[in-house]
C-alpha cells in the first residue's frame, strides 16, 4: 500500500464516523451522508497520490463531502434552509464551545438516534457500529452470524424507521436520557471490544473511550457510565504492553507492567468511587484488581472471583460463568474451576467455544497434566479465526509440551 492509501486508510477511521454524523445532522438524509462520506475517501484515493497528502487529511475529507452533499442537494431542489445551514459547514471541523461541547456532540447526538427505542436492540447496536463507528457491513454481520446481505437489508430497515418514526437527530432529556441509556452503553461496550481485540482497530477503542467521556460529563449521576469509562480506561491502560516486538500476544504475566499507563489506572480506579454495582462496574472492579497488582502473583484472586460472583447473578451468561469458573480456579484451586468449568458447559452454550477449551487447558496445566493441556491449547488454537490468538494459543501449548 502506498503512503497515500495509507494516509486515506488513516484519515478515513476518524474522518468518516465525524463526517457521517455531521452530514446527517444537516440534510437529515442518511443515505446522503454515507455515499457523500464514502465519495470523499474514493476521491482521496484518487487524487492524493498525485497531489500529494494535504496538511490536514480529515478536514479535506470533510470539505469534499460536504462539497459533494451541496451539490447532490442543489440538483434536487433542497429547501433554501438546508442549503443555508451546509453552506456553514466552512469550517469542517470547528472547535465546541465550552458550553456546548459536550451536548452538541454530532455522533453523541447519532448514537442516541441510533438507540431510540423504537429500533430492536440489534438493529441498534449494528446501526450504531456502521454509522457512528465506521465498522463494515460485512464484520458487523459476521459479529451477528448473519449474511451480508441480511445486515444490510435490517440497515436499511433501521433507516427507513427512523425517517418513518420521525425520530428526532438530538440527545434526548429527562427520563428518555435514563431510558435510552442501555442501548448507548451496550453499544459504546461494543465498540470498545471491536477496537481491543486481539486484531481489532485501536480507533475504536480511542472513540468509545472518548465517546464514554462526554457521556459521563452528561450524566454524571448515572453510575454505569462512569462504570464503563472506569473499565475502558483500566483495560486499555495496557495496550501497549499487549505485544512483544514480534506482534505477538503477551499475557498479563508476561506484560512489563512499568509500562502501563498508570495516569489511566489512577482515572479508572477514581470513577469507581461513584460507579455502584451495576454489570459495568463490577467488571470495572475486576479489571482494577488486575491493573494495581504490582506484579501476576501478587493479583487478589480471591476479589476478582467475589467481584464475579457479584456479576453473575446479574448476568448469568454463559461468558460470564466461564469467566467466574477461572477466578475460582486461580483464587482456589484448578479443581474448584474445572467444577464451575462443567456447570457454565451445562447445555452445550460454550461447545467449541475457544476460550472455554483454553480455560479448561489452563486449569488443566495447573492441575498438574501439562500433556492433557497442551493438547486443549491446540484444539482452541485451532477454533479462533485470528492470528495473533492462534499464536498465542499454540507457543503456550509448546511451553508445556517440554
Amino acid at each position: 500500500m502506498t503512503d497515500a492509501a495509507n494516509a486515506v486508510a488513516g484519515a478515513g477511521v476518524e474522518a468518516y464516523p465525524r463526517i457521517v454524523a455531521t452530514l446527517i445532522r444537516v440534510t437529515g438524509d442518511w443515505t446522503l451522508a454515507e455515499d457523500c462520506a464514502q465519495e470523499a475517501l474514493a476521491a482521496a484515493l484518487e487524487r492524493w497520490p498525485r497531489d500529494g497528502v494535504p496538511a490536514n487529511p480529515g478536514g479535506w475529507l470533510m470539505t469534499t463531502a460536504r462539497n459533494r452533499a451541496l451539490d447532490v442537494l442543489r440538483r434536487a431542489s433542497v429547501e433554501r434552509r438546508k442549503l443555508r445551514d451546509l453552506a456553514l459547514l466552512a469550517d469542517p471541523e470547528p472547535a465546541p464551545t465550552e458550553a456546548e461541547g459536550d451536548v452538541v456532540d454530532d455522533r453523541l447526538r447519532l448514537i442516541f438516534t441510533c438507540c431510540h427505542p423504537a429500533l430492536a436492540l440489534e438493529a441498534r447496536v449494528a446501526l450504531t457500529l456502521r454509522t457512528v463507528a465506521g465498522v463494515p457491513t460485512t464484520d458487523i454481520a459476521r459479529a451477528f452470524l448473519v449474511t451480508e446481505s441480511t445486515m444490510t437489508r435490517r440497515l436499511t430497515r433501521a433507516k427507513t424507521r427512523i425517517a418513518t418514526a420521525g425520530i428526532p437527530y438530538r440527545v434526548p432529556a429527562g427520563p428518555a436520557l435514563v431510558e435510552r441509556l442501555p442501548g448507548v452503553l451496550a453499544v459504546l461496550y461494543l465498540l470498545f471490544t471491536r477496537g481491543y481485540d486481539a486484531d481489532g482497530e485501536p480507533a475504536f477503542a480511542s472513540e468509545a473511550i472518548r465517546l464514554a467521556r462526554l457521556l459521563d460529563r452528561l450524566m454524571p449521576a448515572q453510575p454505569e457510565v462512569a462504570g464503563l469509562l472506569a473499565l475502558f480506561l483500566l483495560h486499555d491502560s495496557r495496550r501497549a504492553t499487549r505485544r512483544d516486538a514480534d506482534g505477538n500476544l503477551l499475557t498479563l504475566a508476561e506484560q512489563d507492567r512499568s509500562r502501563w499507563d498508570h495516569a489511566a489506572i489512577a482515572e479508572g480506579r477514581s470513577l469507581l468511587a461513584r460507579a455502584g454495582h451495576g454489570p459495568y462496574a463490577l467488571q470495572a472492579r475486576i479489571a482494577a484488581c488486575h491493573a494495581t497488582a504490582p506484579t501476576a502473583g501478587a493479583t487478589d484472586w480471591p476479589a476478582i472471583a467475589h467481584w464475579y460472583d457479584e456479576l453473575v447473578h446479574l448476568r448469568p451468561t454463559p461468558v460470564i460463568r466461564l469467566n467466574r469458573a477461572v477466578a475460582h480456579g486461580f483464587a482456589y484451586g484448578p479443581t474448584a474451576g474445572l467444577a464451575l468449568l462443567a456447570e457454565a458447559r451445562a447445555g452445550g452454550a460454550l461447545d467449541g467455544y475457544p476460550p472455554a477449551l483454553a480455560a479448561e487447558a489452563e486449569l488443566t496445566a495447573r492441575r498438574g497434566d501439562p500433556a492433557g493441556a497442551a493438547a486443549l491449547f491446540r484444539a482452541a488454537a485451532d477454533g479462533v479465526r485470528s492470528e495473533p490468538e492462534r499464536r498465542a494459543l499454540l507457543r503456550r501449548a509448546a511451553e508445556l509440551a517440554r
